[in-house]
């Protein structure tokens, strides 16, 4: 592969980034049901220049025995009853997500995938619990490597609350769509490929080795 223009292969050690969000019955990812999860890839164009890509989206039905904390319910205005939700098991999303996601990384030239999102911490952990409850052995996923947008908006934009920094990024955000994982895996996507290309602008990458 080239490395002129440069390649999304050769931008993150070989990593190719996924944002995601999830919705979910709580904070606790082994006990908590994950309710509905939106996934975001990127692709970089023959300037370097980062943009959203692939998108997967999965209402998903509660594991069995999970637990559905009432004041989660409420504060993501979550039915896990309604049937118009159109739900799914969550081993049918997770094998669905693993399977377009290792596609995608190997068309990228990517050895590994790595989690992007918002306070990636969360979202990693209920993502690793349900790979791990369903038993999905190829995981594409880095199973602790993750880029928090948090951290990053906090250095280059000086806000770490998801919509004040995607504004600050000139970003149009609409609070009523917020907590849709859907909405607000967009929403990081764009904020991330902001930051990754502002940095490039400034002439941060890339760094010519030794």
């Amino acid at each position: 592969m080239s490395a002129n223009p440069p390649l999304l292969s050769q931008r993150f050690r070989g990593y190719f980034p996924v944002v995601i969000d999830v919705e979910t019955a709580g904070f606790n990812a082994g006990t908590d049901a994950l309710l509905e999860l939106a996934a975001v890839t990127v692709k970089m164009d023959d300037d370097g220049i980062l943009h959203p890509d692939e998108t997967f989206h999965y209402h998903i039905d509660p594991f069995e025995g999970a637990n559905l904390e009432p004041a989660a319910l409420e504060f993501n205005g979550i039915d896990p009853n309604c049937a118009l939700r159109g739900a799914i098991e969550e081993s049918e999303a997770m094998k669905d997500l693993c399977k377009g996601i290792r596609k995608a990384q190997k068309n990228a030239g990517c050895q590994r995938s790595v989690i992007v999102a918002h306070n990636a911490t969360f979202d990693q952990s209920f993502v690793n619990a349900a790979i791990e409850r369903c038993n999905i052995k190829r995981t594409p996923f880095h199973p602790f490597v993750s880029f928090d947008t948090t951290s990053l908006a906090g250095l280059a934009l000086g806000q770490t609350v998801l919509v004040k920094a995607c504004r600050a990024a000139g970003i149009a955000f609409d609070q009523s769509e917020a907590h849709s994982a859907l909405y607000d895996a967009q929403k990081t996507t764009e904020l991330f490929c902001f930051m990754v290309n502002r940095y490039k602008a400034l002439g941060g990458w890339p760094v010519e080795n030794d």
